[in-house]
């Protein structure tokens, strides 16, 4: 049956609208990976320059520690002052681990997975039917 001068430009229009959306798509795709690149450069740049201030932070605290030493020194014997420079750096490394160790103890693993997982297979399992137990591979 010939089409209506109306329905092909309305055919027209549809192909055209189609073609128009998908070059619409991969212009905005294109422009997503640009500014990706753009940000990602961005973002090792930021990062190279927060390694290089971390380490020149770290030589000041090396440098500060021999000025606390030196400093300390004046009211006690030299190696006195170094060995109580390095107990409190000691103290503060030990108190990091401590708190370290606290904040893992306090992880409640996968306990809500696990039992969801057990109430699926008793869900799942049919009355009567005997399912091998699963192995520990963590006991030896």
């Amino acid at each position: 049956m010939p089409q209506t001068p109306e329905e092909e430009s309305l055919g027209a229009l549809v192909a055209e609208a189609s073609s128009h959306i998908s070059t619409l798509v991969r212009s905005e795709i294109e422009l997503a990976k640009a500014e990706l690149r753009f940000d990602a450069k961005r973002v090792g740049t930021a990062v190279a320059m927060f390694a290089g201030a971390a380490f020149i932070g770290h030589l000041c605290l090396i440098l500060l520690s021999f000025a606390a030493a030196y400093g300390l020194a004046y009211l006690i014997p030299t190696p006195l002052a170094f060995l109580a420079v390095t107990v409190v750096y000691l103290l503060f490394a030990g108190l990091g681990v401590w708190l370290g160790v606290r904040k893992l103890k306090g992880l409640a693993g996968m306990k809500r997975t696990a039992r969801s997982i057990r109430d699926l297979k008793e869900i799942a399992t049919p009355e009567g039917a005997d399912l091998p137990e699963p192995v520990n591979r963590d006991a030896t």
